[in-house]
C-alpha cells in the first residue's frame, strides 16, 4: 500500500519551506511594523532551510549511490553537518541580526519546520484522491 505512492521530492519541500519562512517574515513585519522582527523570522527559516539544502545535496551526490554501506554512512555524515551548522548559525545570530528577537527567530525555526509535515500531509491527500 505504502510503496506504491509517490515520494514527496526533497527540492519541493524545500521550496515551501523557503516560501513559508518569507511568508512568516512578511507577515510578522507587516503586522508589528517591526522589521527587526521579520528579519530575525527570516533568519530562524534561513537556519532550518540552508542546513537542510546541504544535507540534500550531499544525499543526492553521486557517493551516496554507490551501494548500500555508502548512503547509509552519508546519511549520517550529512546528518550531523546538517545539525552541526543550524547549531552554528543559531549561535551567530546575536552577532549577525540587529536587534535580534529570539521569540521571533524561533517562530520562523518552528514553523520552517513544519513544513515538511505539511508537505507529507498534501502528497497522501494527492495520492489518495488520484
Amino acid at each position: 500500500m505504502g510503496l506504491d505512492r509517490p515520494a514527496v521530492s526533497v527540492w519541493r519541500v524545500l521550496l515551501w519551506q523557503a516560501l513559508a519562512g518569507l511568508a512568516l517574515a512578511g507577515l510578522i513585519g507587516g503586522v508589528s511594523g517591526r522589521w527587526a522582527w521579520a528579519v530575525s523570522a527570516l533568519y530562524g527559516a534561513a537556519s532550518v532551510v540552508l542546513p537542510a539544502l546541504v544535507f540534500a545535496r550531499g544525499l543526492t551526490g553521486r557517493l551516496s549511490s554507490l551501494n548500500a554501506a555508502t548512503a547509509v554512512t552519508g546519511f549520517f555524515v550529512w546528518e550531523f553537518v546538517k545539525i552541526g551548522l543550524t547549531l552554528a548559525m543559531l549561535l551567530a545570530a546575536p552577532r549577525l541580526v540587529a536587534d535580534l528577537s529570539w521569540p521571533a527567530l524561533l517562530a520562523g525555526l518552528v514553523v520552517t519546520m513544519k513544513v515538511v509535515w505539511l508537505a507529507v500531509w498534501m502528497q497522501s491527500r494527492r495520492s489518495r484522491l488520484a
